[in-house]
């Protein structure tokens, strides 16, 4: 067997890095909790992110969002777990492991007093950016976020709209490899809510990104996973799709013109309850693994039923949330142990 040289030696690992690098997660968090006081805030969660990915994070108020992200973000320690960020320990190795993030919390931390630039240029030197890359850094993140027309003005003096992007341009100045913006279109107007969403679909090409949001249509627009919190603990945590699979229900609306009696439809094989809305209008309830439409079609020609419509139930995401988040959640309200 011929032996490797050292060129290709040094050829294989970096590939294996690589490959490491793409399936290993920028951010993982693993049996989080925090109490405020005896209260149990978040109870043993476990996050984690790849690059290119916008992950959903949702719950109602009050379900442990908020003092996630802080703890995701370094801002608040929790009182179990571990948060890996890049490959560093977030309470071990905390500087280098915050030089991987990016934060924008619900309430933008701005200095009004200052020009856009001028704060930017601020944030590139707290984020320890070299003063020979700070103006590009700074121009970077006016471009990206379009604030190139406003760049002198005083923050104070913007709309809401620009001051979430002067917000989110200082999350993104130092090219972190994980972005976690809390609630970023919180209070604004649907014309400022269209560019910001605009605005996260461009960063989340180069950055992973964190949505913190109780604005379920931002959720279907923007992220590829959820995750959904209650009282303080996950009752959801998969793929959009399969979200919107859970918006499918096992069940029809059909409307008979000359409609046969209940028990007609309650024989046709997979149909496990019908329910009358009006004189011709019914819902009919079916087993997940036996759609009766093609049966209902059938009877409905042979027996002259007068079929005028047959559609299936769709839940709305609202609805799917409602459901999940009124579920029994996992026992976490109990006294602190001493």
């Amino acid at each position: 067997m011929m032996p490797f040289s050292r060129q290709q030696i040094g050829q294989a690992i970096h590939s294996i890095q690589l490959n490491s690098t793409m399936t290993s997660p920028l951010l993982s968090a693993k049996s989080l909790s925090r109490y405020y006081g005896p209260q149990l805030a978040v109870n043993q969660l476990d996050f984690d992110i790849y690059k290119g990915e916008v992950l959903g994070f949702l719950g109602p108020n009050g379900a442990g969002k908020s003092t996630s992200m802080k703890m995701l973000s370094g801002n608040l320690a929790p009182n179990q777990g571990e948060i890996i960020i890049n490959g560093y320990d977030l309470f071990s190795n905390a500087k280098q492991a915050k030089a991987h993030i990016g934060y924008l919390p619900e309430q933008p931390p701005l200095y009004k007093e200052l020009s856009v630039i001028e704060f930017l240029t601020f944030c590139a030197r707290i984020n320890q950016i070299p003063s020979k890359n700070r103006h590009k850094a700074v121009e970077t993140a006016i471009e990206r976020c379009g604030l190139a027309n406003v760049r002198k003005r005083l923050i104070n003096h913007l709309s809401k709209g620009y001051q979430q992007r002067v917000g989110i341009a200082q999350a993104i100045i130092h090219t972190p490899a994980v972005i976690i913006l809390d609630e970023p279109t919180s209070g604004l107007d649907p014309i400022q809510i269209r560019e910001i969403r605009q605005l996260i679909k461009d960063i989340a090409q180069e950055h992973s990104v964190i949505l913190s949001t109780h604005i379920l249509p931002e959720v279907q627009m923007l992220c590829n996973r959820v995750k959904i919190i209650n009282q303080g603990s996950l009752v959801f945590n998969d793929t959009t799709e399969a979200l919107q699979q859970q918006m499918q229900s096992s069940s029809l609306l059909i409307t008979l013109n000359a409609p046969p009696a209940i028990e007609a439809l309650q024989k046709i094989e997979g149909v496990t309850a019908v329910t009358p809305h009006t004189d011709t209008r019914f819902k009919v309830q079916y087993q997940p693994d036996c759609n009766p439409t093609a049966a209902i079609l059938e009877a409905a020609v042979s027996q002259q039923w007068q079929l005028n419509a047959i559609s299936p139930e769709q839940h709305s995401l609202e609805d799917v949330f409602m459901n999940l988040i009124q579920q029994e959640p996992t026992p976490q309200n109990a006294q602190r142990s001493a």
